[in-house]
């Protein structure tokens, strides 16, 4: 038995999440539905417009939301990530020790900015970001744990790393590291505008191909370079022995390697949609690394999805987690 269910790899920023009306987007000039790379000036130009709003603070970066996840329902999870030796890493630390998480922060932090993503929800529930990765960026083959990857079942990578020119051949490293261990390989493309535009860097990730690979209809069509679902699946079969293509209010396919399977959504009146394709991802993950099919763990997914969209932030509280493997053990 293997120490670890999965081994993620991802940015690490703490999320600020404020509801916007679609003037604010429109006025400011924020690209919506999208996750936009920022500078500390731009993003600290659009805080200052929405000082006087609501908050939420949370932990998050793509990955680290489904290690969280993973871990929330029962898994065992490590996560490499970069944080800054200030306030906002401290908060992003302990976050990933409340949930049980290893990780390779034991080691003193270096002095920088910890990243922060300002997360923009409109009132169609839609999440937009713009990021300052600040340390983040920085995140190189020097955080990778080897030996506890090696001890994984699966190694987990978000697409958001391949803006990095440091983060990108970590993740190659990585891969290379898990194929030669006998690890599985999964990836998530995380946003249309990374394969819109790091094409070349994902391609470089996912190499010869993946076991495993998360994607949303947009993604799957724009890697596909088609405008068809049909024709995109047939094209992910070339990169990823198994894949989940999530299709929001419509549910999810999911290829097992063999066969393809619909997966109902849990029908529900969504406030917020952030986080909601990392939360099928750490659902999915634990469920197929605890003795569940494809398609029960794309039925567990679904659900766990449809829990952390009708809250805002990118993760659940600590028992609802609990409660929602209860819930969909019960049925």
């Amino acid at each position: 038995m293997k120490k670890y269910d999965v081994y993620g790899m991802g940015n690490a920023l703490v999320d600020m999440e404020f509801e916007v009306p679609d003037a604010f987007l429109e006025t400011m000039g924020v690209e919506k539905g999208f996750m936009t790379l920022v500078d500390e000036e731009r993003q600290f130009e659009l805080l200052e417009y929405l000082r006087s709003e609501r908050s939420v603070r949370s932990g998050g970066g793509s990955a680290a939301n489904t290690i969280v996840a993973n871990a929330f329902f029962g898994g065992k999870s490590f996560y490499t990530c970069l944080v800054s030796n200030d306030e906002m890493g401290d908060f992003y630390a302990q976050e990933l020790a409340r949930a049980g998480v290893g990780t390779n922060l034991a080691e003193r932090r270096a002095d920088g900015v910890t990243g922060k993503c300002l997360v923009m929800i409109t009132p169609d529930a839609e999440r937009t970001m713009n990021t300052y990765l600040g340390i983040s960026e920085s995140l190189s083959a020097a955080q990778l744990c080897p030996e506890e990857l090696r001890e994984s079942e699966f190694l987990y990578s978000e697409g958001y790393l391949v803006t990095s020119p440091t983060a990108r051949p970590a993740v190659v490293q990585a891969m290379n590291i898990a194929r030669e261990a006998g690890v599985r390989t999964a990836l998530s493309f995380s946003d249309p505008s990374m394969v819109k535009y790091f094409r070349l860097g994902l391609e470089e990730i996912v190499g010869e191909g993946v076991d495993l690979l998360f994607c949303n209809r947009e993604e799957a069509m724009l890697w596909a370079e088609c405008r068809t679902l049909a024709k995109a699946v047939d094209k992910l079969r070339r990169n990823a022995k198994t894949f989940v293509v999530t299709l929001g209010g419509e549910g999810a396919l999911v290829y097992d390697g063999v066969d393809m399977h619909e997966i109902d959504a849990c029908l529900v009146t969504p406030l917020d949609t952030n986080g909601a394709g990392d939360m099928f991802a750490g659902a999915f993950l634990y469920g197929i690394t605890h003795d569940m099919n494809y398609v029960q763990a794309g039925e567990f997914a679904s659900l766990a999805a449809s829990k952390v969209v009708t809250t805002f932030g990118p993760r659940l509280q600590p028992e609802q987690y609990a409660r929602t493997l209860a819930e969909f053990q019960g049925r």
